[in-house]
Order: structure tokens, then C-alpha cells, then sequence
């Protein structure tokens, strides 16, 4: 599992996203943007940001370290803000950790680019299905030079149609995806070459790898995988599904 780190403050809130993530600083002295499991968008995003983080460093692209932020109920107390007072009380246990990259800054596409790290960006995003690497919200950092991806939790959208119980891999495994909008689809005739790459790091043994590095207690029971290996497998099953097509490959590549 990702290792776990007890927060010792809150610092403040990044009112950029929607679910109100915030700076917060760790017993191992790191400082990390935490991203709450009770915010409204729900444990399944934090379960993407690990996997899909998992791919992107077996793919060789940049992207912070993670770890599992143990939040205790006494830290809200200490917070004036009742939103954040409320979003504290709400993630008391297991939350989802970023490295913050001190200095950073956005992306800007005018910029020089590395265009192996741009294809196989492009590659992960398609086979992951993101839908939220946009031209207009890129969700890439630049830091010492480097391009860094962040922001993984608008990946695998078919777990949240499991309510009702696990789906057909299948249909995820042939689900095309649209690159009209990504901020690199200029590099779409770099893919072919990507994913002979991807196809020789990544197979079932690595995709096991990664899911055992998903914390139990974000992986929610639903029917007919109601523990938490049982989850872990489905993740497995789908991803695998997926390496195993072709069909979801945009433009030239496929």
C-alpha cells in the first residue's frame, strides 16, 4: 500500500477545485495537497489517482508521489472556517496525499515541449479514459523544467456504474475516446510507438502491482465484490481488458 502519514496541520485550502482540497503538513515533515474523502466527488477518485499514478511511473512520466494522509477528528476543531470545519470532520481516516512541488507552475503549450512525455501522456489519458487534460485545463505542472501530470480522478469512469454491482470489462475495453479537446493531440501520430512502449511494461502482474497499492477502506464493497480483493480485481480485470484492445486508440494510431 502507499505509505501512510499522520497530518499534523491544516494550511490552507485550494479553492481552484470544486472538491476543496487543501495544503496540509505530515509527521514525516512533507507538505501535501490533501485530497478529502468526504468531499462529494467520493473515494472512487482517490482510488483512480492511485492507479492511474501507478501507470504514469511504470510509463516513466512525472507525476508527485502519493501517500495516505491518516486525518484525526481533533484537527477540525482548530479551523475557523465552518466549510473546512465540516470537510475535516467529514475525512476523519484515509486520505489521499500529493507531493506539493514547491514553485511550480501551470503548464503553458507555447512553451518548448518534450515530445515523448507529451505521446505517452496521451497514451496513459486514453487508455485511463481522463476526460479532464484539456487545453484549457491541462492539469500539468511545470517544475525544474519537467512536466509533471496531476490531477487523475476524472479517469476509469466505469466504476462509478457499479452501484449495481460490477460491469462488462469489455465494454470499457472497446470504449473509444475523444481527443478533440487534449492539450497534446497534436502528438497523436507519436502513439503507435507509445504504446509498443506501454505494452512491454504493463501487464497483468504490473496492474496487480498497482491496484495493491490502493488502501482497503477506499475500496468500497458493491455486489458481487463485496470485500476489498475483490474490488482490487475488478480494477485488474478491467485495465487488463483494456491493454488487451486496440479500439480505443485515437486517430492514426489505431
Amino acid at each position: 500500500m502507499i505509505p501512510v502519514q499522520h497530518v499534523t496541520r491544516y494550511v490552507t485550502p485550494l479553492r481552484e477545485g470544486g472538491s476543496l482540497p487543501g495544503v496540509v503538513e505530515a509527521d514525516d515533515l512533507g507538505t501535501y495537497v490533501c485530497k478529502f474523502r468526504g468531499a462529494g466527488q467520493g473515494l472512487r477518485v482517490l482510488v483512480a489517482e492511485v492507479l492511474v499514478s501507478g501507470l504514469a511511473r511504470r510509463l516513466d512520466i512525472r507525476t508527485p508521489r502519493l501517500v495516505a494522509l491518516d486525518l484525526a477528528l481533533d484537527l477540525a476543531r482548530y479551523e475557523a472556517d465552518e466549510e473546512v470545519q465540516d470537510l475535516l470532520r467529514a475525512s476523519v481516516g484515509l486520505n489521499l496525499g500529493v507531493d506539493f512541488l514547491p514553485g511550480a507552475f501551470g503548464f503553458d503549450h507555447a512553451e518548448p515541449q518534450d515530445a515523448t512525455a507529451a505521446a505517452r501522456i496521451l497514451w496513459l489519458d486514453a487508455f485511463t479514459a481522463n476526460v479532464d487534460r484539456s487545453w484549457r485545463n491541462p492539469n500539468l505542472l511545470r517544475w525544474h523544467g519537467d512536466v509533471w501530470a496531476i490531477d487523475h480522478g476524472a479517469s476509469l469512469y466505469f466504476h462509478h456504474a457499479w452501484a449495481g454491482g460490477i460491469t462488462d470489462p469489455a465494454r470499457f475495453a472497446a470504449q473509444p475516446w475523444s481527443i478533440a479537446d487534449h492539450v497534446f493531440a497534436d502528438h497523436v501520430g507519436d502513439l503507435p510507438a507509445v504504446d509498443d512502449v506501454a505494452r512491454a511494461v504493463l501487464d497483468e502482474d504490473a496492474l496487480a502491482a498497482i491496484a495493491a497499492e490502493v488502501p482497503d477502506e477506499w475500496l468500497e464493497p458493491v455486489p458481487g465484490a463485496e470485500g476489498a480483493e475483490a474490488v482490487r480485481a475488478a480494477y485488474v480485470r478491467f485495465l487488463g481488458a483494456r491493454l488487451g484492445s486496440r479500439s480505443w486508440l485515437p486517430g492514426a494510431a489505431a
